[in-house]
């Protein structure tokens, strides 16, 4: 979708945002570990920064605006890697089933 100003759905530049105050957000454990796979992946070239914006604006509309910064982040990083080959659907489905066994906690998963 483009508005009269020729924006695209996903493009917030410039728009008012209202005030931010950074110390209002502790990134949660996730979000950091997402922040570093994206590193960490893109500086072995799985995926370039055009890769990632690319899945971004794919996602959709609707998907862009129900999840937050990171979880549309994480789809991004999962998407390219699964265009690059590093694993498969099918690989990704086992393994998360495997994972969701260990319980929802750090304790559980060490306990379990």
């Amino acid at each position: 979708m483009t508005d009269t100003t020729g924006r695209r759905w996903h493009d917030m530049g410039g728009l008012d945002a209202g005030p931010l105050d950074p110390a209002e957000h502790d990134f949660a454990l996730w979000e950091k570990r997402v922040d570093a796979l994206m590193v960490l992946a893109s500086a072995k070239g799985l995926f370039t920064v055009d890769g990632l914006r690319r899945a971004l604006e794919d996602m959709g509309e609707e998907a862009f605006e129900s999840m937050s910064y990171y979880e549309r982040w994480i789809a991004s990083v999962n998407q390219n890697l699964l265009e690059a080959g590093v694993y498969s659907i099918e690989e990704l489905g086992a393994r998360m089933e495997d994972i969701s066994k260990r319980g929802t906690t750090y304790s559980e998963a060490a306990n379990g």
